[in-house]
């Protein structure tokens, strides 16, 4: 099963920005995927989305802020995030889209502090 990645976490002041990483391991050319975050305690909620060609979507939490894009070739997720709030505190990950059907990896923690 394809393995996932995740990176580009720490620890930013608000209003910074940083940019997630999300590797597979193999081809998720045919999937629309996205990133969802989990707060210690809280269930995992989705965040962003990306179709195979391209088309996205957000929460509403994070429209406007965030943007979600991807390299096709080699089957890497990005999601950059800009404006960061204390609320957008926690640990990402990536899956499929609607539903998450892979593996969930490791994650990469954000925390938004001053």
């Amino acid at each position: 099963q394809v393995q996932l990645v995740e990176s580009g976490g720490g620890l930013v002041q608000p209003g910074g920005s940083l940019r997630l990483s999300c590797a597979a391991s193999g081809s998720i050319v045919d999937n629309a995927m996205a990133w969802y975050r989990q707060v210690q305690g809280k269930q995992r909620e989705w965040v962003a989305a990306i179709s195979r060609g391209g088309s996205t979507w957000y929460a509403d939490s994070v429209k406007g802020r965030f943007t979600i894009s991807r390299e096709t070739a080699r089957d890497i997720i990005y999601l950059q995030m800009n404006s960061l709030k204390p609320e957008d505190t926690a640990v990402y990950y990536c899956n499929t889209y609607d539903p998450p059907r892979l593996s969930w990896g490791q994650g990469t923690q954000v925390t938004v502090s001053s």
